[in-house]
């Protein structure tokens, strides 16, 4: 099993190409299609913590949806912010990527050397 995961929506071209880097560096990671297999309440929030760009950072701000629930309203509080994210996966921006190194919001898709074994600058 490998140690490093990768959150994916397999149409977004930026978590394609994420994922061919790790496969063409011979990394074969866990792939959760997230919007198939939604992260729980706890692991969204972990995940949110990890990467480091609080709940805004990671959402996905020009989808539509978006703009409908009224989410760039700054007297949201991130329990909201996360609620959408659970009850509309496709707000949660893409891909990110766990590794024993970090987790990061892999756009633009080389931002996954800095986590990567033997490719950090």
């Amino acid at each position: 099993m490998t140690d490093i995961t990768i959150y994916h929506n397999p149409r977004c071209g930026s978590s394609r190409n994420t994922l061919t880097m790790l496969r063409d560096r011979g990394i074969e990671p866990r792939v959760v299609e997230y919007l198939k297999t939604p992260p729980s309440r706890d692991e969204l929030v972990a995940l949110i913590e990890a990467v480091g760009l609080g709940v805004r950072g990671i959402m996905r701000e020009k989808e539509a949806l978006f703009a409908e629930l009224g989410l760039g309203d700054a007297t949201r509080t991130d329990d909201e912010l996360i609620d959408a994210i659970l009850a509309h996966p496709i707000l949660l921006n893409r891909p990110i990527v766990v590794t024993p190194l970090g987790t990061r919001l892999c756009r633009p898709p080389e931002v996954v050397l800095e986590i990567l074994p033997g490719t950090q600058h």
